[in-house]
């Protein structure tokens, strides 16, 4: 059975204990000797990437840790825009450099968890951020095998509880959207949201949940359904919603992105919004305010949530110690011009389906 070597032990004696050779052995195939017959010398090397073992020359030629990598696994979002300016501008007073990393463009890449890994030490990077994308167990621990500094915000994927997190009050801004939504009197409110398993969405979907249920308001499943956060997610709902004998009044859209897509959709089908339908997305990106109509949204303090994860890695870097591994930043509705109160046969139905 491999032994589980940390940083602190890693020695050549480490090494050659776990492969079963001796320490001169081991030596000999960090030297690049060549005495060493080919499938010792494997088990050795696949030994040596695993652990991240450096020897004592090359630690000292790994360069300071002034750079952070920012992984998303796609840069195509006003969300992600302003959580990379958060990034930028926090590492302008902090003397880093960003360097940005996009998934959705590896695919393709060769590299494992434990070379991707190693890479980020090898290129002296402080730490990554992962933004939005859905990283495995087995790439979290062989960043937590070398030590290295990670922090995930808004991550697709609940992490590990030992993983530092950046988030927003996804259930508050969930509730508070179909609250408002209530208080202008629609009963009939669909939820399109993202993925159905990223966490942020299920927690936008249950805030919607107990605000409908807090009225005494059935959730219709017809109403509910989930999909990227990309535009396409919007205008597919939107058309399914529409072909509905009682089409909802007001939408909720998980995302600015989607709410996008619903209004494309509104406009080709010559549904007036908010006149005849009302719409409230969720992020608060510039997108909504520059929408038409502009966007009733709920706005996530997404430059802060940039600067709140750089912080985490500059902390854990200096070797601080951290109460708390998770930041959750409040949310808040930002009301503009895509809601109204449900016109005046809209409500009679809607009154007509509760009795």
């Amino acid at each position: 059975m491999e032994r589980d070597l940390r940083p602190s032990k890693l020695t050549l004696a480490a090494v050659a204990a776990e492969v079963g050779v001796s320490a001169p052995t081991v030596s000999k195939v960090v030297n690049g000797r060549e005495d060493v017959a080919e499938a010792t010398r494997a088990r050795v090397l696949a030994a040596l990437q695993r652990t991240g073992y450096k020897s004592p020359l090359q630690r000292k030629s790994i360069p300071e840790h002034r750079a952070v990598e920012v992984v998303f696994d796609s840069l195509n979002s006003a969300y992600g825009v302003e959580v990379l300016n958060g990034v930028m501008e926090h590492a302008a007073v902090s003397d880093m450099e960003v360097i940005l990393s996009i998934t959705g463009r590896q695919a393709g890449s060769p590299l494992g968890p434990e070379e991707r890994a190693q890479r980020l030490i090898d290129e002296g990077r402080a730490g990554m951020i992962v933004v939005t994308s859905a990283f495995g167990a087995a790439q979290l621990e062989a960043f937590k095998r070398r030590q290295i500094p990670i922090v995930v915000v808004d991550p697709l994927n609940p992490p590990p509880a030992d993983v530092f997190s950046v988030g927003a009050s996804n259930w508050a801004g969930g509730k508070a959207a179909a609250t408002h939504l209530l208080e202008l009197g629609h009963r009939r409110i669909a939820y399109i949201g993202g993925p159905s398993t990223a966490e942020c969405s299920q927690a936008r979907l249950h805030g919607y949940m107990a605000a409908l249920m807090a009225e005494g308001v059935a959730v219709d499943d017809e109403y509910v359904s989930d999909g990227p956060f990309k535009p396409e997610n919007g205008v597919r709902a939107m058309k399914a919603l529409l072909a509905l004998d009682n089409p909802p009044t007001a939408i909720f859209a998980g995302s600015d992105s989607i709410a996008l897509g619903v209004l494309a959709e509104a406009r080709r089908q010559n549904v007036r919004i908010p006149e005849e339908m009302s719409l409230v997305g969720f992020d608060g990106t510039h997108q909504a305010e520059e929408s038409v109509p502009p966007l009733t949204s709920v706005s996530q303090p997404l430059q802060e949530m940039g600067r709140s994860a750089l912080s985490f890695i500059l902390r854990q870097k200096n070797g601080e110690e951290i109460d708390s591994r998770r930041v959750e930043l409040a949310t808040h509705l930002v009301v503009r011009e895509s809601t109204a109160p449900p016109r005046a046969s809209n409500a009679r139905a809607a009154a007509a389906v509760e009795d």
